[in-house]
C-alpha cells in the first residue's frame, strides 16, 4: 500500500521508499525515512497535494511523491 492510497485521519508507518536520485532525496529531506511514523491530515480533491504531520512537521507532498511511499 502506498501513502496515497491512506485514508484520511490514519497513521501508519514507512516501509519503504521507491524512486531514486534527487526524488528520493528530497522525500528523505522532509524527514519521511524507513520506519517514521506518518499521519494523514488531508487529501486535496483531487489527490493533490496530500497533507501529512511527519515528526510533529506538517508537510504537503504531491501525489506522485505520496505514491512512492509505501507504508504498512
Amino acid at each position: 500500500m502506498t501513502l496515497r492510497e491512506v485514508k484520511i485521519g490514519t497513521t501508519v508507518h514507512v516501509k519503504k521508499i521507491n524512486g531514486e536520485g534527487p526524488v528520493k532525496r528530497r522525500i528523505m529531506d522532509m524527514g519521511i525515512t524507513k520506519g517514521v511514523e506518518v499521519f494523514v491530515r488531508k487529501v486535496a480533491p483531487l489527490g493533490d497535494p496530500v497533507e501529512v504531520t511527519v515528526r510533529g512537521y506538517e508537510l504537503s507532498l504531491r501525489k506522485a511523491d505520496a505514491e512512492m511511499i509505501e507504508v504498512q
